[in-house]
């Protein structure tokens, strides 16, 4: 609606027509205007007037047909046609395929907070379905002239870096959640420090650490967490730092920043993260026979089917029941040393004697088999065949960086530890 303002006499004098004819209508309109004398202005009322044009419909130029994207995310609890209906999909045949076609399978099965886009047409139609599946391949679901197929393509993988730091305040899981670490990064770092750290006895509030890891996206989405590629972990005022390094063979490990390899021949603990229940006595009251005798080994309290790990390369010497072990798993190490783990709820798949085992590899479940009060993990380190304690004794280290590798070392790795640098400092800023 229009709105006239009043003139003033003076503005109305001055003020004059002319006459134009546009040379293309607008809108089917063709616009005539006059010149009218100046003493019929001043005597002419003005008047509002307000007038409906109807436009013409809007007519699609073909093989132009509007599609619009949309992007959502799994909620939990989401079925197929809830998701569908958030990206304004009406499609019944699309329905019906998403919810029944076996090649959909890896859509039905998506995982909460994974990334889904939709083409549609503009009355709804689906038109392409594009995710990344739970393990990270490309789906493609495109509408044919014989209904609906899916395509499954390689991921087009992207390496970023990603970097976090924390701070201690009750466990180590707590604080790298905090952190926004991902589990599996979170895992890395516990292996990493734990030949210098233990986990369950020299953690303490206040403790800080600082970590460089990638991490591999496709489409814009994460689908794998990578390598630490450097990291600092401070414990009692104490700098513990690594970085990456991989050699000429192809063969890679942590060392500390002047080339000493940061692995241990063994590994202080055989699990991720417990508490130890009982440790290495010489006299200690069975809580199962009620006698005193010797524990010449260190229990860790953790659920029923927690990863045991082997703490070094070894040979299986022995799979199976025991006497007050119940199920237990030895190997046997470098000539001289022999860990034992026992009580398991059962062993890893496949696992004999005489089967070479590496550092870290998953021998067993925790259990509570054989003379036990609760579900634990009774571990045993020898010497020569004689019990030592496992939390106290000094384990050897791995070889060092060869005169070799060096200059190489160091070319690769400076730029790590810049960054380590830049990080802690730029941490220590923000908490002053």
């Amino acid at each position: 609606m229009l709105t006239q303002n009043t003139l003033t006499q003076e503005r109305k004098l001055k003020l004059r027509w002319f006459v134009a004819m546009s040379s293309l209508p607008l809108l089917g309109v063709v616009t005539a205007f006059g010149i009218m004398p100046q003493n019929e202005i001043t005597a002419t009322q003005l008047k509002t007037v307000v007038e409906e044009i109807t436009l013409p419909p809007i007519t699609p130029v073909a093989g132009s047909a509007a599609t619009f994207w949309r992007n959502e995310r799994v909620q939990r609890g989401d079925t197929v046609a809830e998701l569908l209906r958030r990206m304004n999909v009406e499609d019944v045949a699309a329905s019906e395929y998403l919810r029944s076609n076996q090649a959909a399978e890896s859509f039905r099965q998506l995982a909460v907070g994974k990334a889904v886009q939709a083409e549609t047409s503009m009355d709804g139609g689906l038109l392409a379905l594009r995710y990344l599946s739970n393990s990270g391949s490309q789906i493609v679901i495109e509408k044919s002239a014989g209904g609906f197929k899916a395509s499954v393509l390689p991921p087009q993988l992207e390496q970023r870096i990603f970097m976090r730091t924390g701070e201690i305040k009750s466990t180590l899981f707590a604080a790298t959640d905090a952190a926004g670490l991902p589990e599996p990064a979170a895992n890395q770092l516990a292996e990493i420090f734990g030949g210098d750290i233990d986990f369950h006895r020299d953690l303490r509030k206040g403790d800080k650490f600082t970590v460089v890891y990638e991490m591999s996206y496709s489409n814009g989405e994460p689908v794998r967490t990578g390598r630490i590629q450097t990291a600092e972990f401070i414990n009692q005022g104490k700098s513990y730092r690594v970085v990456y390094f991989q050699n000429d063979s192809g063969h890679g490990d942590y060392y500390t920043p002047d080339g000493k390899s940061v692995r241990k021949a063994f590994l202080r603990s055989p699990l991720e993260f417990s508490r130890v229940s009982s440790g290495f006595s010489l006299s200690r009251l069975h809580p199962v026979l009620g006698t005193w005798r010797a524990h010449k080994g260190v229990d860790y309290a953790a659920p029923i089917g927690t990863k045991a790990k082997v703490t070094a390369d070894g040979t299986v010497s022995f799979v199976g029941r025991q006497g007050g072990y119940g199920n237990v798993v030895r190997v046997d190490h470098q000539g001289r040393y022999t860990t034992v783990y026992g009580h398991l709820s059962r062993f890893a798949s496949g696992l004999h004697r005489g089967q070479h085992v590496g550092q870290g590899d998953i021998i067993g479940y925790v259990g509570m088999t054989g003379l036990a009060s609760g579900p634990h993990l009774h571990y045993e380190f020898k010497i020569n065949g004689q019990q030592r304690d496992p939390l106290r004794v000094a384990l050897p280290d791995a070889a060092p960086i060869g005169a070799q590798q060096k200059i190489a070392f160091q070319e690769a790795t400076n730029s790590l530890t810049e960054r380590l640098s830049l990080l802690s400092s730029t941490r220590l800023a923000r908490i002053d």
